[in-house]
């Protein structure tokens, strides 16, 4: 019989469903079950992609012994992370403080006023590897909480007080945005971090570090540093060759489990895909790299075949398990592995031999039992043969079971897809990734975007989810995705939705005091402490994305406020940006950005004109950091400011360069422009 989670919209909690364990849903009344029985509740905190969150539920949520004994000492409550940010960030802070480590499934016990006693991830159905089973620590807790209580409650009111102290720390009022010796400090520590040979950062596990390149990208594009381009390209070519990239169909992995890029976590996430299209895009538009022009062009064309929805938008991720067809098991990568013997028999032994050469597949595998992932470790000298290779394969994988998909969608997420499919449809002419853009904005528009101009954080099959709230990232990253669209198509409404976003951020979340952020709204449901990071971890922290948002439409309006709230929060990277860069990476390609002014494009002329849209594409070309580009028909009641009192010259479309709204001399010539704004002169004049 379904449990309380049978109503919900979360793909996640819907696969707990049909638990034997009596889930409840997050609210109150499930603290207030807890209060009325008089027993602890148990907070099991998960994702739909995540691997370790089945396994755990397979071994212990699905055993009826197990789902007896927890129900008869607990209430269970179970969480969506991506549904419910706010509530993973405030335990998963207080499992790292308790255990230095953290990951999901998260187990966490609470009092029935919120407040957490005891911790864990993911734990066993029996003991192993100096774990506890799951069934020993739900008697341990049972036992403590009976004959223990005082103890239990002096334990949850020092994480309480320890909790409230560390949100001190991120005031930024005593910190200044960073400077130039601040950015170089950033790169000198990167620089150590840097893994020459392999590329990327530190060593195993390796994640993807979409927003330290695009920071390494814009500084080599202000300060003309080689050693910052390096990075940048190495990485970029390192893991598009590796197997974390998705040799046949396009896309990345969420992770590689190794240094070198070989084996991938193999969940797929919407956000890794939308930051890495982007950051691949602009490797291109900086260097000219054909692998980075084809990389980003399949990684755009995986969104819109695997993760578009049928309202428009992009689902959030695919699973790393599919059912593997000889064993019937649901196995990681089964999707994606391949023999010697599978590629012979799908190709012939001729092409299957030369796939194996091609994609590193051997006997002896690199993957579990005897499988490779496949590997691109260098382009291949017959183009042709390779390409019939890949499409057959592709065409034999695609009759494979797939990945089941987590089909919510997420507001920052799709936020992120909207302006990185914008700008690659733009610069790779693929007006359908334009259209694509435009089509997930609207869906946020319909169904995410409320009268009072909040937004819900999620939805699905077109519904919103009224209990999920929108936190600071979703504002921000759905602002970046509308300033994108304006500036690609030149429709002021997008800009002005940004605007109305960007201003419930300075309502809603901002402290006046200090210029820091918080992650939720300041009327929103009140946790053990108002969740506040401005780190960036798998995506850009909401605090640095609504900086970067704030810099940006300041820039096209000229807004004294909101360029000195984007300021004031940039404090923060300053205290950050030599100790710790790689956890800071889109606050440093902001600071960029603020250091070279931005600088602002106003590109004006008649629309449908050959000669405005030659301006128009040079000025998206070029790699100031963080530059602005307003494109719209001249005029003093210009809609957009930026726009305003730029004329004409000689009758013929015009292009500005400005700062701070004083520009130089205007041009007609889209070579001048694209030089003026770093472009490569070959990129002026073609699609790559």
């Amino acid at each position: 019989m379904p449990n309380r989670l049978a109503d919900a919209t979360s793909p996640y909690l819907l696969q707990h469903a049909d638990n034997p364990v009596d889930w409840w849903p997050w609210g109150p009344e499930a603290f207030e079950e807890a209060r009325r029985r008089g027993v602890p509740v148990l907070l099991s905190v998960g994702y739909a992609a995540c691997h370790w969150c089945h396994v755990m539920a397979h071994e212990s949520f699905e055993d009826a012994g197990v789902a007896e004994y927890l129900n008869g000492r607990f209430v269970a409550v179970k969480v969506d992370r991506e549904e419910r940010p706010d509530v993973d960030a405030v335990y998963m802070e207080a499992v790292q403080a308790a255990t230095g480590q953290g990951g999901w499934p998260m187990t966490v016990f609470l009092t029935p006023d919120k407040d957490p006693f005891y911790f864990g991830t993911y734990f066993p159905p029996e003991p192993r590897h100096g774990m506890p089973s799951f069934r020993q620590v739900l008697e341990g807790v049972d036992a403590a909480w009976r004959d223990r209580r005082d103890e239990v409650g002096e334990v949850a009111g020092r994480i309480r007080a320890d909790l409230a102290e560390r949100a001190s720390v991120y005031s930024a009022g005593a910190h200044h945005p960073p400077g130039e010796a601040d950015l170089h400090q950033a790169l000198v520590a990167l620089s150590r971090d840097f893994d020459a040979r392999r590329g990327g950062f530190g060593g195993a596990p390796k994640f993807p570090p979409s927003m330290v390149i695009e920071f390494l990208l814009r500084h080599h594009a202000r300060t003309g540093s080689e050693a910052a381009l390096e990075m940048a390209v190495r990485t970029g070519e390192a893991m598009a060759r590796g197997g974390i990239h998705d040799q046949l169909g396009g896309g990345f992995a969420r992770y590689a489990v190794d240094a070198g890029w070989v084996v991938p976590h193999f969940e797929k996430m919407l956000y890794d895909n939308a930051l890495l299209l982007r950051a691949y895009l602009h490797l291109w538009r900086a260097t000219g790299s054909p692998l980075a022009r084809r990389v980003a062009l399949s990684t755009a064309d995986f969104l819109l075949r695997e993760l578009r929805t049928p309202e428009g938008a992009f689902a959030s991720a695919l699973d790393a398990d599919s059912l593997d067809g000889a064993t019937g098991a649901s196995v990681e990568g089964a999707y994606y592995a391949w023999t010697p013997g599978q590629l012979a028999e799908v190709l012939g032994e001729a092409d299957g031999a030369l796939a194996a050469a091609l994609y590193e597949v051997t006997d002896a595998g690199t993957f579990e039992h005897g499988a490779s992932v496949l590997q691109l470790l260098s382009d291949p000298q017959d183009a042709e043969a390779a390409e019939r290779v890949r499409a057959g394969l592709f065409e034999a994988r695609s009759g494979r079971p797939a990945p089941a998909r987590d089909d919510k969608v997420v507001a920052a997420w799709n936020g992120l897809a909207i302006a990185a499919l914008a700008e690659t449809g733009a610069l790779l002419d693929r007006p359908d990734l334009v259209e694509a853009a435009e089509s997930a904005a609207d869906l946020l528009l319909a169904v995410h975007l409320l009268p009072d101009g909040r937004l819900l954080r999620t939805s699905r099959d077109g519904r919103g989810n009224d209990r999920s709230a929108g936190v600071l990232e979703d504002y921000a990253d759905t602002a970046e995705g509308f300033l994108a669209l304006y500036a690609v198509t030149g429709e002021a409404e997008w800009l002005e939705l940004a605007g109305g976003l960007l201003d419930t951020v300075l309502k809603h979340f901002a402290d006046e005091a200090s210029g820091a952020l918080y992650d939720t709204a300041d009327d929103a449901e009140e946790l053990i402490r108002r969740p506040q990071d401005p780190t960036d971890n798998a995506t850009p922290s909401g605090w640095t994305a609504a900086a970067g948002a704030l810099l940006t439409y300041a820039a096209y309006t000229g807004s004294a406020r909101h360029r000195t709230a984007a300021e004031r929060a940039l404090g923060i990277v300053g205290a950050l940006a030599t100790r710790a860069p790689r956890f800071i990476g889109w606050g440093l390609a902001v600071a960029e950005a603020l250091a070279d002014g931005p600088r602002e494009v106003a590109v004006v002329g008649p629309a449908g004109v050959a000669a405005t849209a030659a301006l128009h594409r040079a000025a998206l070309l070029g790699t100031a950091p963080g530059a602005v580009v307003a494109l719209g028909e001249p005029g003093p009641a210009a809609e957009v400011p930026l726009l305003a009192d730029r004329p004409l010259v000689a009758g013929a479309p015009a292009a500005y360069v400005c700062r701070h709204f004083a520009c130089d001399a205007p041009t007609t010539d889209p070579a001048v422009l694209a030089e003026r704004l770093g472009a490569r002169p070959e990129a002026a004049g073609s699609a790559g």
